[in-house]
């Protein structure tokens, strides 16, 4: 994109089978499917300096992104619930496609966010991957408890058949995990580094590594504040409320909680850091809080740094 040109805005609802796009005031409606997608990019073409802002919804948008960034046109995806904020702010309360793509277009003229990166095809399967497992893994927890609480004996068989059935799949899927990064050096490498935390195991590396492909890119506010263990002050006149944490990617800070959790009992740095917020009164959900932030940090350091040695 020429650098030298105003971006336009053009806001793009998602949904399962069809895209609303609201482009120089002019409404499309077209399938979210490879022809349509191909209808989009021909649209877009047609208006120098396009910049298209969208919403995460899940995965119906992931296709379409993609296209998009083949297509080297820049894209922002935005967290959907700070859409909503922006729409009940500018006193919009109904909801249609046509109202959601106009208000991404708002969205991207007032606050002019930067462009998401793409992700690669390695990035991309691996999210995949252990989001798939982690899938399995909740799965597991229900059906586990399903079997406990069952009463009739002539079902017990049926649900330690449909267990064992799970525990494979996970298997299975960790090991696709594995042969991917077999193939993939450096993130095999990062992998390796962080595997070096103690409390941080490897699967727990790997998702990490999933729901955070900038990690050892970035400072470290941007990384608490894409995971959403950024802290927000509460604060009016001489009151003063509780500090909270909100937004961010949810399956990263599951991945950390329970690697915070072991941190905080064994790992020479967070242990003692913990045990200080502890006795300082702290309650110990907010000190745990505070150790997945330092962890992350920690995390993006030293990926940052090869050079840094856990010893310090």
């Amino acid at each position: 994109m020429n650098q030298n040109l105003s971006p336009v805005y053009a806001g793009l609802d998602i949904a399962k089978d069809h895209l609303q796009l609201l482009l120089q005031g002019r409404s499309y409606q077209l399938r979210n499917t490879g022809a349509g997608h191909l209808q989009l990019l021909k649209s877009l073409r047609s208006v120098a300096g396009v910049h298209v802002i969208c919403e995460a919804t899940g995965g119906y948008e992931r296709a379409v992104v993609a296209a998009l960034h083949a297509a080297a046109i820049p894209v922002s995806v935005i967290n959907p619930a700070r859409v909503r904020q922006f729409a009940r702010a500018s006193g919009e309360q109904a909801k249609t496609d046509p109202i959601d793509a106009a208000t991404l277009t708002a969205f991207g003229h007032t606050f002019a966010p930067e462009p998401t990166p793409p992700r690669t095809a390695v990035q991309i399967k691996l999210a995949a991957l252990v989001s798939r497992r982690l899938q399995l893994l909740d799965l597991r927890v229900a059906e586990a408890q399903r079997a406990e609480l069952c009463g009739e004996p002539s079902l017990r068989k049926h649900f330690l058949n449909w267990l064992r059935q799970l525990d494979r799949q996970i298997l299975q899927i960790e090991a696709l995990i594995e042969r991917l990064l077999l193939k993939q050096g450096p993130l095999a490498a990062q992998v390796e580094r962080l595997d070096q935390i103690t409390g941080v195991g490897r699967i727990t590396a790997v998702s990490v590594l999933a729901q955070m492909p900038e990690l050892g890119r970035l400072n470290r506010r941007q990384a608490a504040a894409l995971a959403g263990l950024a802290p927000f002050n509460r604060e009016s006149g001489k009151w003063t409320g509780k500090r909270f944490i909100r937004g961010g990617r949810a399956q990263l800070r599951r991945a950390l909680y329970m690697a915070a959790l072991a941190a905080s009992r064994s790992n020479h740095l967070l242990k003692p850091f913990y045990q200080r917020l502890v006795a300082a009164g702290k309650p110990a959900k907010l000190a745990l809080t505070a150790v997945m932030r330092k962890l992350l940090v920690l995390m993006n350091h030293l990926l940052k740094n090869p050079n840094f040695s856990l010893a310090h």
